[in-house]
C-alpha cells in the first residue's frame, strides 16, 4: 500500500486536509471495515493526487468552456472508485462492500468509464464547466459548506458569493442541457427532449401525464430532469449520484452530517457563528484557551489516570477503581445515562502495550470492525506514546481500541473501535485527551467537547450493536506541542478496557 504523499507547501498541506477527510469518508463506504476503508483510502488518494499535481491547473473564473477535468474532491472520489474497481478486478473484492462489488460487475459502473457521450449527463455537465465554477457547485451543494467558507477557500467575494452560486446553477442546468441533446437516444427520448427542457424551467409548470410516464421508465431521461430542475432541493443528489455512482446519496449525507457537526449544530450560541469561518479558525485557538483553563484539572486527571495503571510491584494508589468511579460522576464526567450502562464483567483480559501509529507519509489503518484486536504495526518518528506499558487490564465489558490513521503539523485523524459483551439499543462512548486536543470533525457519531472530556453519541442509523460486536467512528482533531493518546474511556459510563 503507497503512502501518502507528502505536502509540497502550505496550501497543498491545505488542500489534503480539506480532501482527505472527504476521500475517507467515501471508502468507508465501499469497503467492509476501518482498516480496509483507510487503505483504499490511502491508494486512491495518492493516485488522486498525483493526477491533480500532473494536470497542473489553477482554478480560474473566466468565459469559455474547459478541458473535461472534475475539481479536486470529485477527482479524488472518483479515484476511490477506480481504486476499488482495481481490486476487485485483481482478486482483492472480498475487502469491498457486497454491494459495491454487484455495482461494479454490472453494466451501470461501465457508463461512468465507457464512451463520453453515454455516461451520466451530470458528469459532462459538471466536467464542462469552468474549474472554479464547478470547484463552488460542488462544494456548496455536495459537500455542504457554508458560502463565507467557500468564498475564503477560492477567494471569492463573500458578499456576492450567493449570487454567483445561482449563476453557476444556471450555467450547470446549461451545460446538462447540451449534454443530454448530444446523448445519443431513441425516438421516443428525442421527441420528449424540448418539453423536458421546458417543464424544468419553472417551479409552477406542470409535468404532462406522459412525460411523467416516460420519466418513470428511463433512466436516462430521470437523470437529466434531476440536473435541469434547479427547483425542489433535488440538485445536490443528482450531482453526488452523477458524478460519484454507488453510494453517491450515502455520502452526500455523510457530508451535510459532517458540515453540521463542523458547525457546531446543537450548540449553544451555533445560531451566532459567522458562517463556516470562525468556527474553523476557532479549532486552533480553542487549544491554547483550553490548555489555560483547565491546567489544573488536566494535571489532576493525569495523575488519576497514573494511579489506575497497575505497575509491577508498585502500592502508590490505595483505591484507584473507587477513585476513578468517583470521577466519572464529576460533572466534567460523561453524562451518560447510568440505567444503561453496561455492567462491568467479573474476567479480567489482557492488555499490550499500546503500538505507535505512523505520520501522515507512512499511515496505515490497524482497527478494523470486524476484527478488534488486530496485529501491532511498526513505529513512525511522527508518533506518540500512549503512556506507561501496562500488564493487565481492568476487567470491563467492552474494549477499545484508538488509532492515529494520520497526523500532520496542527491536525490529526483517528479512528475508535468498541467492542462490546452485552447488546446495545444505543450508545455513548467518552474519553479524555491528555494534551488540550479537540476534536473538529466527527462521522458515524456526534460529538460534544468539555474541557479534556470529550462524548461521541450513536447517530440514528448506527445505535443498535449486537453482544461481542464492534461499534466504530472516526475524527478529525488539532493538537500543538504533543498528540498521546486519550485515555478513561467509557461506554454508556461503564469503564472500558483499552487494547
Amino acid at each position: 500500500m503507497p503512502d501518502l504523499p507528502t505536502p509540497q507547501d502550505a496550501t497543498e498541506a491545505a488542500l489534503f486536509s480539506e480532501c482527505w477527510d472527504a476521500v475517507l469518508s467515501y471508502a468507508d463506504l465501499c469497503t467492509s471495515g476501518s482498516l480496509t476503508a483507510h487503505q483504499l483510502a490511502t491508494e486512491a488518494f495518492t493516485l488522486g493526487m498525483r493526477e491533480v499535481r500532473a494536470a497542473g491547473t489553477v482554478p480560474a473564473r473566466g468565459p469559455g468552456r474547459r478541458a473535461g477535468r472534475l475539481p479536486t474532491i470529485p477527482e479524488l472520489l472518483t479515484a476511490v472508485r477506480n481504486t476499488a474497481a482495481s481490486w476487485e478486478a485483481d482478486g482483492e473484492g472480498h475487502k469491498l462492500d457486497p454491494d459495491l462489488r454487484l455495482w461494479l460487475n454490472s453494466g451501470q459502473a461501465a457508463r461512468y468509464t465507457g464512451p463520453p457521450l453515454q455516461r451520466p449527463v451530470a458528469l459532462r455537465g459538471l466536467r464542462d464547466m469552468q474549474e472554479a465554477d464547478a470547484s463552488l457547485l460542488w462544494l456548496a451543494e455536495v459537500e455542504a459548506l457554508p458560502l463565507p467558507t467557500v468564498a475564503r477557500r477560492l477567494g471569492l467575494d463573500p458578499a456576492t458569493i450567493a449570487e454567483e452560486l445561482d449563476q453557476v446553477r444556471g450555467l450547470f442546468r446549461d451545460r446538462c442541457h447540451r449534454a443530454h441533446v448530444d446523448t445519443p437516444m431513441d425516438a421516443q427520448c428525442r421527441s420528449y427532449a424540448r418539453l423536458l427542457d421546458a417543464v424544468t424551467r419553472s417551479p409552477a409548470a406542470d409535468t404532462p401525464g406522459d412525460l411523467s410516464r416516460h420519466l418513470a421508465t428511463c433512466v436516462q431521461c430521470a437523470e437529466a430532469a434531476a440536473c435541469l430542475r434547479l427547483h425542489g432541493g433535488g440538485l445536490p443528489a443528482a450531482l453526488a449520484g452523477g458524478v460519484i455512482g454507488w453510494g453517491g446519496l450515502a455520502y452526500l449525507e455523510r457530508r451535510r452530517r459532517a458540515a453540521e457537526v463542523r458547525l457546531g449544530v446543537g450548540r449553544p450560541g451555533a445560531a451566532e457563528a459567522d458562517g463556516g469561518d470562525s468556527d474553523e479558525k476557532e479549532g486552533r485557538s480553542r487549544v491554547l484557551r483550553n490548555g489555560l483553563l483547565a491546567a489544573a484539572v488536566l494535571l489532576s486527571l493525569l495523575a488519576l489516570g497514573v494511579s489506575m495503571m497497575p505497575f509491577d510491584g508498585s502500592g502508590d494508589s490505595h483505591d484507584d477503581r473507587a477513585a476513578a468511579a468517583r470521577d466519572d460522576r464529576q460533572p466534567v464526567a460523561d453524562p451518560a445515562d447510568p440505567d444503561t450502562a453496561i455492567a462491568t464483567a467479573t474476567d479480567s483480559t489482557p492488555s499490550r502495550t499500546p503500538s505507535t501509529t505512523p505520520s501522515p507519509t507512512a499511515s496505515k489503518g490497524r482497527s478494523d470492525r470486524k476484527n478488534p484486536d488486530p496485529e501491532p504495526q511498526g513505529t513512525s518518528a511522527a508518533t506518540t506514546s500512549a503512556g506507561p506499558t501496562r500488564t493487565t487490564a481492568p476487567a470491563a465489558g467492552c474494549r477499545v481500541d484508538y488509532h492515529l490513521d494520520s497526523q500532520w503539523t496542527d491536525g490529526f485523524q483517528a479512528t475508535v473501535t468498541v467492542t462490546t459483551d452485552k447488546a446495545l439499543t444505543d450508545w455513548q462512548v467518552a474519553w479524555r485527551f491528555r494534551d488540550g486536543q479537540q476534536v473538529g470533525q466527527m462521522w458515524d457519531a456526534t460529538v460534544d467537547q468539555d474541557g479534556s472530556r470529550v462524548t461521541a453519541s450513536a447517530a440514528d442509523y448506527n445505535k443498535s450493536v449486537s453482544a461481542h460486536g464492534t461499534l466504530t467512528f472516526g475524527f478529525l482533531g488539532s493538537w500543538q506541542g504533543e498528540n498521546r493518546a486519550p485515555y478513561d474511556f467509557t461506554l454508556n459510563g461503564a469503564a472500558c478496557a483499552t487494547n
